[in-house]
């Protein structure tokens, strides 16, 4: 249970990145250092995730 469930939490601010690593943050919508969210375990997904996996801790 929780298998397809992924928790990605923002560690570092978007101030100063690229824009596509902004939009990135905020199509997985997280808005600021602290935010987390749990989603689901897509390809989508885990594409978003490795784009800015500099930002982001992930646990599953």
């Amino acid at each position: 249970m929780g298998n397809n469930i992924v928790k990605v939490t923002q560690i570092a601010s978007a101030i100063g990145r690229k824009k596509d690593q902004k939009q990135t943050l905020v199509g997985l919508g997280l808005n600021r250092v602290g935010a987390t969210r749990e989603l689901e375990n897509t390809l989508a997904v885990q594409g978003m995730i490795n784009k800015i996996r500099h930002l982001v801790k992930v646990e599953e």
